[in-house]
């Protein structure tokens, strides 16, 4: 195992000292370490992540430290391939990669598919890298950093569950807002008419989901759950509600929402009356270790107007719970329901599995 101390202070005696990425669960130990360093910006994606290193580099010529889970370096080819590639603007950067679905841990699916590419990808890119499992491999990452340096180009690491020290004093999570999940969730399923299709996001919203309908023994045949594609989730909710008959509910959490901002003005162009959105914010990316995802500033009332939403919702708390959400599901218009919302609190949330069946339940008229 290695110390995130260690890891840190091999990066920082490189002169390498501002840091950018998205929260990943193999590399909470590491973002959870920077939360109060004034170097350090949680980027609403890897792509976007890259670029602020880029930006960085140019005004500093310090190379920094960007880190992601293995699945983002889908969202951070565009820049590293286009900007900072060695044949193109030929900037350094050091990037540091949760490996999900490696060959020697037992994974999910969808990361059992990106992890079995993630070396190839790296070699495709020309990118050398290290995988990092003991102190000895540290001194080899420590020479690529170097010559990193020297020749101006992208180096790697690779981490896999378990190879970072748990740190003693990991600050507990915080909610921001304090209305249970499990109250809205229930108020939800028992208020949803037949045929109501519900498209909801990676993460916990999904999990907990799952979990309610099976704890609530309401047939969930009706849903489709985003193991993956963090920030997709209202395109392929729009994608479905397009050429369905079926009332189309949308669960999406502020952190996926923010990934890909884009991807809701389209929904809120093309979608018909048929497509609802619901946000869970809870101002926290809640199941890669709670960082923050700077939502609770944001007006998502005025937000949601100027994209084009007709209607929008809130709640905020257990008073006129069901009668918003009513009031939100029977609407006739292109609506928009933030829920303000606690982390979760269930321990040990089931993930989906089968994930051919769920798929083939759900598109079942």
């Amino acid at each position: 195992m290695i110390k995130v101390a260690t890891l840190i202070d091999l990066l920082e005696k490189n002169k390498s000292d501002f840091y950018s990425g998205v929260p990943d669960s193999v590399l909470k130990e590491f973002s959870s370490s920077l939360k109060n360093n004034k170097k350090h910006i949680i980027a609403t994606n890897e792509g976007s992540a890259v670029s602020i290193g880029i930006g960085q580099y140019l005004s500093t010529k310090k190379i920094p430290i960007i880190y992601m889970q293995n699945s983002g370096l889908s969202n951070a080819l565009n820049p590293l391939i286009s900007i900072a590639h060695k044949k193109v603007y030929s900037i350094p950067l050091i990037l540091i990669i949760g490996w999900r679905g490696s060959p020697h841990i037992k994974d999910e699916p969808q990361h059992n598919v990106k992890g079995k590419i993630t070396e190839q990808l790296l070699k495709l890119l020309n990118i050398r890298y290290t995988i990092l499992r003991n102190h000895l491999d540290l001194k080899k990452f420590d020479k690529q950093i170097k010559i990193a340096k020297k020749n101006k180009q992208i180096v790697a690491c690779l981490i896999e569950q378990g190879t970072l020290e748990k740190r003693k004093s990991i600050p507990k999570k915080k909610d921001f807002y304090s209305l249970n999940k499990e109250i809205f969730f229930k108020t939800l399923l028992e208020n949803l008419q037949n045929k109501t299709k519900i498209i909801s996001s990676t993460g916990y919203n999904s999990r907990e989901l799952m979990y309610f309908r099976n704890k609530l023994r309401n047939h969930n045949s009706k849903d489709f759950y985003m193991v993956g594609g963090m920030g997709h989730t209202s395109s392929v909710a729009l994608g479905y509600s397009l050429s369905s008959k079926n009332k189309t509910v949308c669960i999406d959490g502020d952190g996926s929402l923010l990934m890909h901002l884009g991807s809701i003005k389209t929904a809120a162009t093309f979608a018909k009356n048929n497509f609802k959105y619901i946000l869970l914010n809870n101002n926290a990316h809640d199941s890669v270790g709670g960082q923050t995802t700077y939502s609770n500033n944001i007006d998502f009332k005025k937000m949601s107007k100027s994209l084009g939403f007709k209607e929008f919702y809130s709640i905020v708390d257990k008073k006129n719970l069901k009668q918003n959400i009513k009031n939100f599901l029977l609407s006739k218009n292109l609506s928009f329901l933030e829920v303000k919302v606690g982390n979760s609190k269930i321990k040990n949330l089931p993930r989906p599995t089968n994930l051919i069946k769920i798929k083939n339940q759900f598109i079942k008229k």
